[in-house]
């Protein structure tokens, strides 16, 4: 563990659920935050393109940032149904999630497409979520760790710094599946990937957030949170409800 390690984050992906009336769920979340709720911790909250607009002036003037689920790697242009990062950042989101294991296996996207969306997020000033993790056939062969490799050095942008990049390391295997590795099991990855950010970054790398993402839930949450190099979270479903998002939070209460 370094003697400083980066303040806390605990961001939650609605992915595709939510409608307006969710905006109470978002509420009662930055209600138990600003009771100390989320101890030293940074949250997040990134839901559907429909709701980024209406969170965010929800969440004004609270202890609470939102995000976006993706974005285009081009500022504008003749890409129909597609948004910029730019346009992400007008409408209040300060964070985007770029490269999860669900869009690179249902919209086939790549390192170089991941890591131009990086770029694009650099570009409108706010912050990139990187993902990157194996799939259980890949963790079962014994190749876990070759993967992740690859995936953070092709999707890491250029100049890449604690305060414009994340990383966030899923399981693909754990997630949604009820299924969690063991901490011995998080903290060969997580020190991996440090290890490689320090190689890539120098002593930045050192302040580079590394999230980790797969079947986090309230009663295991600090467990993993007290893991070396594990900085934080990248919630799914738990984050849908105030009661288990603020359940994760609380692990950084102490």
């Amino acid at each position: 563990m370094t003697a400083t390690r980066p303040r806390p984050l605990i961001a939650g992906n609605w992915k595709m659920n939510g409608l307006l009336k969710g905006v109470g769920e978002l509420e009662a979340i930055a209600s138990g935050i600003a009771g100390g709720g989320a101890g030293h911790a940074e949250t997040l909250i990134c839901p559907p393109f429909t709701l980024i607009a209406r969170f965010a002036a929800a969440a004004a003037g609270q202890h609470i940032k939102i995000g976006a689920q993706d974005c285009h790697a081009k500022p504008s242009g003749a890409h129909t149904g597609d948004i910029s990062a730019e346009m992400l950042k007008d409408c209040g989101a300060s964070y985007v999630i770029v490269g999860h294991s669900e869009r690179r296996t249902d919209h086939g996207e790549t390192d170089a497409d991941v890591k131009a969306k990086a770029e694009a997020a650099q570009r409108a000033g706010i912050i990139g979520i990187i993902c990157i993790g194996e799939t259980r056939a890949e963790r079962e062969s014994g190749k876990a760790l070759e993967v992740v490799d690859v995936q953070l050095a092709g999707s890491l942008p250029p100049g890449a710094t604690g305060a414009n990049v994340v990383i966030a390391y899923e399981p693909v295997w754990a997630i949604g599946t009820g299924l969690t590795p063991t901490t011995g099991d998080i903290k060969e990855v997580h020190d991996f990937i440090r290890a490689k950010l320090i190689a890539a970054l120098g002593e930045e790398g050192h302040n580079v957030r590394i999230l980790y993402g797969g079947s986090c839930k309230p009663s295991n949450a600090a467990e993993l949170m007290g893991v070396d190099n594990v900085d934080g979270a990248l919630v799914g479903g738990a984050s849908l409800k105030a009661a288990d998002f603020l359940g994760i939070a609380a692990a950084y209460r102490g």
